[in-house]
This record gives C-alpha cells, sequence and structure tokens, in this order.
C-alpha cells in the first residue's frame, strides 16, 4: 500500500531573499569604500601646476621617486643602479616608450634627475611629468 503524503510533508520551495539583499547591500558599501583606495598605488605628494591634463590611449608607464628617494616602476620597488637596466627591459616589450614621472614633491632634485636620466638611457622616447591641477 502506497504511502499517503499530508501537504504538511511537502519540502519547502520558496527563499527568503531579505538576508540576501541584505548581504549584497554591506558588499556593495563595502566595495565602493575600498575602491577609491585599490587604486591609488604608491602614495607621493605631487607638485600642483596649471597645466591640462594628458590624453592617453594606451596604458602609461609610470615612474615614481618617492621624497626618500625610492623608485618604483608601476608600482614595484627598483634599486636606482638597476633602474636604467629595467626600464630597458620594459621597454623591448612595450609599443610605446613613452614614460611619465610621478616625483614627490619633497624628493631631493638629486634623486628626480638621476631617475629622469636613467629613463633617458634606457631609451625613453617622451618624459612627461605628472602634477596635480592648482587649487
Amino acid at each position: 500500500m502506497p504511502a499517503v503524503r499530508h501537504s504538511n510533508d511537502r519540502p519547502l520551495s520558496e527563499i527568503n531573499v531579505t538576508p540576501f539583499v541584505d548581504v549584497m547591500l554591506v558588499l556593495l558599501v563595502i566595495f565602493m569604500v575600498t575602491a577609491p583606495l585599490m587604486m591609488s598605488g604608491v602614495d607621493v605628494n605631487l607638485p600642483e601646476t596649471s597645466t591640462q591634463p594628458l590624453r592617453t590611449r594606451d596604458d602609461p608607464l609610470v615612474l615614481t621617486v618617492k621624497k626618500d628617494g625610492s623608485v618604483f616602476v608601476q608600482g614595484t620597488e627598483v634599486a636606482v643602479g638597476e633602474l636604467a637596466e629595467k626600464l630597458k627591459a620594459i621597454f623591448e616589450g612595450r609599443d610605446s616608450k613613452d614614460l611619465y614621472l610621478r616625483a614627490d614633491e619633497a624628493a631631493p632634485y638629486g634623486n628626480v634627475a638621476k631617475a629622469m636620466a636613467a629613463a633617458r638611457e634606457a631609451g625613453a622616447s617622451k618624459l612627461g611629468m605628472v602634477t596635480e591641477p592648482e587649487r
């Protein structure tokens, strides 16, 4: 004799979406707050100028000089003595030999000049200075 099932024995097939929406809203807020922090790269105080922003099509190669004298290429620290060799190797794999220099305004001029000389030695065709617009 087959077993008789009552309507109360049926599995519950409805999903409560309220907790799901709550979790998604919390994640959205977290990502909105942390996304700008992830975009910054190496933190430097850029000097302010009254020039217009430069429009580019490709991902630019960025050389950063911090005020303590440390040098970064695309966010990776590089020793100043090895900078020209590293840039040469990077330029070999790129179509464009344009380089953008982000130097902290408190960085000693000698450190910035050494980084610029290494970039020219590596074969940089154009060297752009990254600044903040004047307020």
